[in-house]
């Protein structure tokens, strides 16, 4: 079964509404590419112009985080059927720099990633090493471990529809990127722990991501690795190599 490449930028807090849309307008022809989802994962403020700038295109429309509650005295959050009714397609859940500056645990992402299938959008899961753990030799048991407690309670055909993206975190805005051979093995690693938790079918239809530094020189010999389906792209998203990315 061939999966559909995904190619998702991360724009973390960067681009006001307004450079947000001239963001769109820069990409707009660089990443028309029908063969392959590419989605735009906006800051919350940015979300509704830039739904208005990418009608018509084939741009999806992608959150950064939201609250597992559907309303009530959480100031400062966001829920998931807000995000919905704006236009959103996809939510990013348990990024490292939500783990690791925000305190989120493996319950909470669990939790979240149930209620982003609850309220129809599709999740892109993260997981992922840091330096030491890579060092140590124990990276894989960490993030099978990630895997299986953040989808505890998923069901076979929601984790169909779920992407995954691997982020090692020691290559996150670092400069340095794991080999395409590194990220090849990681990614089927989690994609033998979907087998494990699910079923050969299910694994087979999950999209896995790499997300670490992946940039124009790179995306091509990453994304040529037999399971790697795409990028999570941060540094790049923001400027025109995302096209070159998107079509390498």
């Amino acid at each position: 079964m061939a999966r559909r490449r995904i190619i998702a930028g991360n724009w973390k807090m960067n681009m006001t509404p307004s450079q947000a849309v001239e963001l769109c307008a820069t990409l707009k022809d660089l990443v028309n590419n029908d063969a392959e989802d590419v989605v735009y994962c906006v800051p919350a403020i940015d979300i509704v112009p830039v739904a208005e700038a990418i009608k018509g295109t084939n741009v999806k429309l992608g959150a950064e985080n939201f609250y597992i509650e559907d309303k009530g005295a959480f100031t400062g959050e966001i829920s998931a059927p807000m995000l919905k009714e704006a236009g959103v397609e996809y939510i990013i859940i348990g990024h490292s720099e939500r783990r690791d500056i925000f305190g989120e645990n493996d319950i909470l992402i669990n939790a979240k990633v149930k209620k982003a299938f609850a309220a129809g959008l599709k999740p892109i899961l993260c997981c992922g090493e840091s330096l030491a753990l890579r060092k140590a030799g124990t990276y894989k048991e960490w993030i099978a471990r990630q895997i299986k407690w953040d989808l505890t309670d998923v069901t076979a055909d929601q984790v169909k529809e779920l992407v995954i993206a691997y982020e090692p975190i020691w290559a996150i805005g670092t400069g340095e990127t794991a080999t395409a051979d590194q990220a090849q093995e990681v990614c089927k690693m989690i994609r033998e722990v979907i087998a494990d938790m699910y079923d050969a079918a299910t694994a087979e239809a999950v999209r896995i991501q790499y997300g670490g530094s992946m940039n124009a020189g790179n995306a091509a010999e990453l994304l040529s690795k037999e399971d790697i389906d795409g990028g999570l792209i941060g540094g790049a998203a923001l400027k025109p190599d995302f096209g070159q990315i998107v079509n390498a």
